[in-house]
């Protein structure tokens, strides 16, 4: 199980941080998407699906059709842990490629968004301060690091709860026989 662990959370890891790269790496020095967000966890979403797939395929070929809810919920947790790991290096990565202040950026969308609003002088004063803070700890890899991890591997847990719920059932999607494994009475 570590083996599909590995492969799968590569997978999946790959899936969610080179899109993320080439994204970081293209829009450097630009300001913040509108749906940057979304678009975000989409991609993590879609690199996550590793873990349904792992789970089905470890259900279906390796035992018999049939699997627990906490062997699949586990085998989702770690393929998401792998996942969230190669998120992380390549997030640093692609900040340390592109010497991306991404603190100031994000501090600067967030003041300039409240400012559109037409926030109190204030609250605005507040938010500054809590922006520069943000900036303080953003710049800490004990702090930057957990926090970038913090945003895949939620996702992960989710995806690895529905999976592991809906796969525990062996009616839900059952493993399609073969010709060579089905018998002679089947065949007919």
């Amino acid at each position: 199980m570590l083996r599909k662990m590995l492969i799968y959370g590569v997978a999946a890891g790959l899936l969610a941080g080179v899109p993320l790269s080439c994204v970081t790496v293209s829009m450097s020095g630009q300001t913040m998407m509108r749906y940057g967000m979304a678009v975000g966890y989409l991609i993590m979403l879609i690199a996550l699906s590793t873990v349904f797939v792992a789970i089905k395929r470890h259900r279906d070929a390796d035992l018999g059709g049939v699997i627990k809810f906490w062997p699949a919920f586990a085998l989702g947790l770690g393929i998401s842990f792998i996942a969230g790991v190669l998120y992380v290096l390549s997030w640093e990565a692609a900040v340390a490629l592109t010497h991306l202040d991404f603190a100031s950026s994000y501090s600067k969308a967030m003041i300039a968004q409240q400012q559109a609003k037409g926030i109190s002088a204030e609250a605005l004063a507040k938010l500054t301060a809590q922006m520069e803070q943000f900036k303080i700890q953003y710049a800490n890899p004990l702090y930057r690091l957990p926090m970038t991890f913090a945003e895949i591997f939620p996702v992960g847990v989710l995806v690895s709860l529905v999976s592991a719920g809906l796969l525990r059932n062996s009616r839900f999607l059952p493993a399609r026989m073969t010709g060579s494994s089905l018998s002679a009475e089947q065949r007919v």
